[in-house]
C-alpha cells in the first residue's frame, strides 16, 4: 500500500469516526432533552394523560369552541414529543384526583367546573368575577390586591400554572390555562409550548402560577403575549373577602 492509499483509507476512517461520534452526540444531547421535557411536564413514555375541557353550556355533546380546539391541538403536540398519550374528558365527566395522572385543564370557571375547583383549593388567592351579566367587571381577575380588566380585542389576560402537590415521588402536575376569553386559552397553550424549556430551568419540577397578557388579539391572535407577573405567592395566599358586587369567588 503506498503512501497515496494510505492516506486516503486513514481519511475515511477519521471521517467515519468523526461521523459516529457526532452521531452518538447529539442522539445524546436529544434524549437528555426529551427525558427533562418529560419531567417537567410529568410525562414519561407510554404515559397517559388528560386533556379537561369545557362542554357548551346546555348542550349533552362534547362541544368546544374553536381556540379552544386549537389550544388542545398545541397540547397534544407537546405531549405525542413526549412519546406519551392524551385522553380529551370535559370537565364535568373528569373525577380523578390530584396527581393520578398529568392534566391539563383548558378553559374559565364559568364554563369549566374542574378549572373552578382548582382555583378553590390550590389558588385561593385568585379571584374571578364569573357574573354572567354584561359589565365592566366582567371576567375580571383579582391576585395580590391587584385587578386585571377584560378588554375585549385590546388586552386580556390569562392564567398559566403548573401545580404539584406533596403526594410522594412521581405524582403528576396539573397545567392550567385559565383565560378571560377562549382566545387567550390558546395564547397560554402557545407560550408553554414556546418557552417551557426557560420555564423548566427556572421552576424545575416545581409550581408556578403566571399571569399573561394577550395583545391585541383582534389583530394578531394569539401570537402576541406578555408575561405580566410570577404571582405564585399572590395565588396561593388567602385572599381578602371582597362585596359581591366587585367580584365573584369561583365555585
Amino acid at each position: 500500500m503506498n503512501d497515496d492509499v494510505r492516506n486516503i483509507v486513514l481519511g475515511v476512517v477519521a471521517a467515519g469516526i468523526s461521523a459516529a461520534i457526532g452521531w452518538l452526540a447529539r442522539t445524546y444531547l436529544w434524549k437528555r432533552k426529551l427525558r427533562r421535557k418529560q419531567v417537567f411536564f410529568g410525562l414519561p413514555d407510554n404515559s397517559e394523560s388528560l386533556l379537561v375541557v369545557n362542554r357548551e353550556a346546555g348542550g349533552p355533546e362534547l362541544t368546544v369552541m374553536r381556540h379552544d380546539v386549537f389550544a388542545l391541538l398545541e397540547l397534544s403536540a407537546l405531549i405525542k414529543d413526549c412519546g406519551a398519550h392524551a385522553q380529551v374528558v370535559a370537565h364535568d365527566a373528569a373525577q380523578q384526583g390530584f396527581g393520578e395522572r398529568t392534566e391539563f385543564c383548558v378553559g374559565g370557571p364559568a364554563s369549566n367546573r374542574r378549572m373552578a375547583a382548582h382555583l378553590n383549593s390550590l389558588l385561593p388567592g385568585i379571584r374571578i368575577n364569573t357574573d354572567a351579566e354584561p359589565g365592566p367587571e366582567r371576567g375580571a381577575f383579582a391576585i395580590g390586591g391587584e385587578r386585571y380588566l377584560l378588554e375585549s380585542g385590546r388586552a386580556e389576560y390569562v392564567i398559566l400554572a403548573r401545580l404539584t402537590a406533596d403526594l410522594g415521588r412521581g405524582a403528576r402536575p396539573v397545567f392550567l390555562f385559565c383565560g378571560q376569553r377562549a382566545i387567550t386559552n390558546q395564547a397560554a397553550t402557545r407560550y408553554l409550548a414556546r418557552h417551557h424549556e426557560r420555564l423548566a430551568r427556572k421552576y424545575g419540577t416545581g409550581s408556578f402560577v403566571l399571569l399573561l397578557k394577550v395583545v391585541n388579539s383582534q389583530a394578531y391572535g394569539p401570537d402576541v403575549v406578555e408575561l405580566v407577573a410570577d404571582v405564585t405567592r399572590a395565588a396561593h395566599a388567602p385572599a381578602p373577602e371582597e362585596s359581591p358586587s366587585n367580584s365573584s369567588r369561583v365555585s
